[in-house]
């Protein structure tokens, strides 16, 4: 079974165990130069020390003063020089301290081989069990030999043995501090690998999860580096990509929809056109003899009208064919420079009976000084009066419309923005894209095809329209069209 492992986790097994290797490294190296710098420190001490009592007791030593020699040797004896022996020239034990004497393996034999020269000396470290306690105590055992002043002939040697004790306790708190600290250093070094490859896995693991996000089709999907090295590059990278799919994303629902909506419009064409030469003949028929028959004068009042009603359903009839017709049919865009206000100032003369008769209150915000656009006037109307009208049904009498036009700008090129919002009923938000569609209507008289051709007509201006969110109650409608340059 393989097991898997997290790429953080081996960033931290790894980068941990070379710490390790390189703090315990480091440590045993200091730890044994510092070994041998203490005991090197012993040594020469042990050299002086020796040389020290020779010198001391050299003129005794020549007139064999063995009693003098060994009084001196026990008044040196102390906790760290345990023992002191002197041989002749021949090797043989010339005085010793009492302690050592029962030892025979050590003060019987002489290390030297009795032909060293001035400055040479023996030492050796070995361990000696004390006869009282039974304990082994460590001892650094050092032998020189011993020359008379102003005389090439060696006299003797002398041999001393310091305790080793307290340098091996020394030596134990040095690598105690070592550990502690190697320790410490270990705890910073591993808060350090952990925090760095956190640093390094964290951005990675967050690239990882916006990949899969990517793979499901979440193009939306960003990721926040502010880094500046090679994680930080990688992610905006990654973010480029993101938006570089969500535009072509949007632009192929866009295309997508588009590609839909003159599929609707074909069929919706060849339907209406169709419907349009079923009705038309027998619908002019019927017109026509409505109108010979009111020619008559033996009708009663009664009679006309009925016949007025025929009238104006045959005229219901005709315009709903004339709408539907007008908005399958892909016309041609007579376009000229307006100014955006003259034409909404238009539509509201055009709307003028309505808005007396409900006393609407049609409030303008207009800003100066703004740019022409290049627009067919009549079909811009159109859209215009087709909200315009739709705002009136929706209020009540007394209530207030606002029309507001403003420039902004868009992917830096100028723009015309024209909100016409009301204080109605307003549309619920699940409807704001659907009432755009054809034949989608809430309205118990319509036949949902206002909005649908004024959408027709903004989008053949390269524009938008849409449904805008508003504070307090009624709809809001936003038409985006472009402006001319330089405005």
């Amino acid at each position: 079974m393989n097991l898997k492992i997290s790429l953080r986790s081996k960033f931290l097994i790894s980068l941990i165990l070379l710490l390790v290797f390189l703090v315990a490294s480091i440590l045993i190296v200091i730890e044994r130069r510092e070994e041998i710098a203490i005991f090197d420190e012993q040594k020469k001490r042990g050299v002086l020390i020796a040389e020290s009592i020779a010198q001391v007791n050299l003129e005794p030593l020549l007139f064999w003063d063995v009693e003098g020699v060994e009084t001196d040797l026990e008044n040196r004896i102390n906790n760290k020089l345990l023992y002191i022996v002197i041989y002749d020239r021949y090797q043989k034990p010339f005085t010793a301290n009492g302690l050592i004497k029962e030892y025979p393996n050590v003060y019987r034999r002489s290390r030297l081989s009795g032909q060293e020269k001035a400055g040479v000396y023996f030492a050796r470290e070995y361990k000696l069990k004390d006869k009282q306690s039974e304990q082994d105590i460590r001892i650094l055992e050092i032998e020189m030999p011993i020359f008379a002043k102003g005389s090439p002939t060696r006299w003797g040697s002398i041999k001393i043995g310091i305790s080793l004790e307290d340098v091996y306790r020394e030596l134990w708190n040095t690598r105690l501090i070592l550990f502690i600290i190697g320790l410490s250093g270990l705890v910073l070094g591993a808060v350090g690998v952990t925090f760095l490859v956190r640093r390094i896995t964290v951005p990675l693991k967050r690239l990882a999860e916006g990949t899969v996000k990517i793979s499901k089709g979440d193009f939306s999907q960003r990721i926040e580096i502010d880094s500046q090295d090679e994680i930080g590059d990688l992610a905006r990278n990654f973010n480029q990509m993101s938006r570089q799919l969500q535009v072509a994303k949007e632009k192929m629902e866009t295309a997508q929809k588009k590609l839909v909506q003159a599929e609707k419009l074909a069929s919706i064409g060849r339907i209406s056109a169709s419907i349009a030469h079923e009705i038309r003949n027998p619908l002019t028929s019927v017109k026509l003899n409505i109108q010979k028959v009111m020619e008559s004068d033996n009708l009663k009042e009664i009679e006309k009208d009925h016949l007025n009603i025929s009238q104006e359903g045959i005229s219901q009839i005709e315009n709903f064919i004339k709408e539907l017709l007008n908005f399958t049919r892909v016309a041609e865009l007579n376009k000229e420079r307006f100014v955006v206000q003259d034409i909404i100032e238009e539509t509201i003369k055009m709307m003028a009976d309505t808005i007396a008769l409900k006393r609407i209150q049609v409030k303008r915000q207009y800003e100066q000084n703004l740019p022409e656009v290049y627009v067919d006037g009549d079909k811009m109307r159109q859209v215009f009066l087709n909200i315009l009208q739709n705002a009136c049904e929706a209020v009540a009498n007394g209530s207030r419309v606002r029309i507001s036009v403003g420039k902004i700008s868009i992917n830096k090129s100028p723009k015309i923005q024209v909100e016409i919002a009301d204080d109605g009923c307003g549309i619920p938000e699940e409807d704001w894209e659907n009432i755009f569609e054809p034949f989608y209507t809430t309205k118990a008289s319509g036949i949902g095809l206002g909005l649908a051709n004024a959408r027709k007509i903004v989008e053949q201006h390269q524009g938008t329209i849409r449904v805008k969110a508003k504070q307090g109650r009624g709809a809001c409608f936003e038409i985006i069209i472009p402006a001319e340059e330089g405005g």
